[in-house]
């Protein structure tokens, strides 16, 4: 008995080490999170830093979206090819060395490089950090394992904004990539010193060179047209057309290609898990949910209200950290027995009454004014994506527990790119309607409108200017108010659509049958 209880505990690391491992994972999950958000306050600064329009410096983000959504599903594999610690810690040095070089660069094709070369290392960071930590823990832990790593998880995406708006606003844009570099050496030195290596050495034997083309295209193809979708008009673009063509082709080739090879590169049969299903296709609606608000809210804070991007990045901050709290708060509920639907049906409606809450803002809104509806964003990330972990993995053990956080980080990355696509057209529709709207009732025909511009026109004209000078200075002011309220009005309409997709969201509750086993539950069905 004593004999078996020693092997049994020898499994999994203790003490200094194992904490060690878990600052590792987390150090790692924020460096990825954090760099696919915290470029894009910086986009204008260095646009006219390396003297490139606004819309090619867009590569940046774009660039790094596609090879992290390509390696993140790969993971696993090359997991079990290389061994977990060769592969956990040579990715976080390639992402440290990259960003070094983003740093460095000083023309937009070389900085573009560097991010799809710090992408590639970034995309396993978040995948295998999963991993390492499922496998640092006992079965009957699996609960605090998955809140340490939604942690990450859940303060990278705010902390990206925030920490790209304080470089910005205080120092040069380089630091965004340089401030990589000593946390990556920290992160690569304990991963090889503590992180065990394990590795199938019959995957070497059959690679699927096959699959991982596909993959490659397919969804390289798809994020590209997320990506860049909305600012080509969609489908009005020969462009988009194609490659949604070849996405097209590329993930049916894929899917075929995974069904009938005997070692997948990624093996989708593990869909069969119901669990793992509905826990992915929840992760794709966690990702939307997640990045259409810290896509939004920024901008309305620093175009509407005047907040600079270091202001609008640390408003987040309580949130994230009731997300912690509410993580917590999940594991004990579970542990105890608690139904997780009732947490993520709880987690859900936190959102709704986040995204209603933001949708009657006004230009007047406050820091103070908004700090409740954040701390309900960040509640209901906190309730939901903590059963959502444990769904994913549960029951999948060795090389399927990589696998499966893969599938189920790459849905997140695709719905957090879905997310801003969708969100990013619904805002530029809305604002052309209601900049169509406001116009209208601009005319002679409106007293109101009449009245206040003859004021304005009387008030410069008593200083001094002529009649036609005033009147042109009048109607430069209307245009840009018009202008100013009709994104306003676009961005709580977009917060509408918030608060609806997670009120639809509620209906997927029903497809998830099983319950998360715990350490008091062997089934819980």
């Amino acid at each position: 008995m004593q004999n078996n209880v020693t092997t049994t505990n020898a499994e999994y690391p203790t003490g200094f080490v194992r904490i060690l491992i878990v600052g590792t994972c987390i150090v790692a999950s924020l460096l990825d999170l954090i760099d696919s958000t915290v470029v894009n306050v910086s986009l204008r600064h260095i646009a006219g830093s390396i003297g490139a329009s606004t819309t090619d410096v867009a590569w940046i983000i774009t660039a790094y979206a596609i090879s992290n959504v390509i390696i993140i599903p790969l993971s696993g594999m090359l997991a079990e090819l290389f061994g977990t610690k060769n592969y956990f810690t040579v990715s976080i040095v390639v992402f440290t060395l990259a960003s070094f070089m983003c740093g460095n660069s000083s023309e937009l094709w070389e900085l573009v490089l560097w991010r799809f070369i710090q992408g590639l290392g970034g995309g396993a960071l978040m995948t295998q950090s999963q991993t390492i930590l499922v496998a640092s823990y006992p079965p009957e832990k699996l609960g605090i394992a998955s809140v340490i790593y939604g942690i990450g998880i859940a303060a990278g995406p705010a902390l990206g904004p925030t920490l790209g708006g304080f470089i910005t606003d205080n120092y040069s844009w380089h630091w965004i990539f340089y401030i990589n570099v000593p946390l990556g050496i920290i992160a690569a030195t304990t991963s090889w010193l503590t992180i065990p290596n394990e590795k199938n050495y019959q995957r070497k034997e059959h690679i699927d060179w096959w699959g991982i083309l596909f993959l490659s295209i397919g969804i390289g193809s798809l994020q590209y047209i997320l990506e860049e979708g909305n600012s080509k008009n969609w489908f009005d673009s020969n462009i988009i057309i194609i490659f949604s063509l070849i996405a097209a082709i590329g993930l049916s080739a894929f899917v075929y290609t995974e069904m009938i090879q005997k070692n997948p590169a990624v093996n989708i049969r593990l869909l069969k898990h119901r669990n793992l299903a509905i826990g992915i296709m929840f992760n794709f609606i966690i990702g939307a949910i997640l990045y259409i608000a810290v896509y939004t809210f920024p901008l309305m804070a620093q175009i509407n209200l005047g907040w600079t991007a270091t202001i609008s990045g640390l408003s987040l901050m309580p949130g994230a950290i009731l997300s912690t709290v509410g993580m917590i708060f999940s594991q004990k509920s579970i542990d105890r027995g608690v139904d997780p639907k009732l947490l993520i049906i709880g987690g859900f409606l936190c959102t709704f009454i986040f995204g209603t809450w933001m949708s009657f803002q006004s230009e007047c809104s406050s820091y103070s004014g908004l700090f409740v509806p954040l701390l309900f964003r960040g509640l209901g990330i906190g309730l939901f994506m903590l059963p959502v972990i444990m769904m994913s993995i549960q029951g999948l053990k060795g090389a399927d527990v990589g696998q499966g956080a893969g599938l189920g980080n790459m849905a997140k990355q695709l719905g957090g790119a879905v997310g801003i696509a969708l969100i990013g057209s619904h805002i530029s529709d809305a604002q052309a309607m209601y900049q169509a709207q406001l116009s209208s009732n601009i005319n002679i025909y409106s007293n109101t409108a009449t009245d206040a511009m003859q004021g304005v026109s009387h008030v410069l004209q008593s200083s001094g200017m002529s009649s036609g000078t005033a009147d042109g200075i009048c109607n430069t002011l209307l245009g840009s108010e018009v202008l100013r309220s009709s994104q306003l009005l676009s961005y709580l309409s977009s917060f509408r659509m918030l608060a609806a997709i997670s009120l639809m969201s509620l209906l997927f509750i029903f497809f998830l049958k099983k319950r998360i086993k715990t350490s008091n539950n062997e089934s819980n069905d």
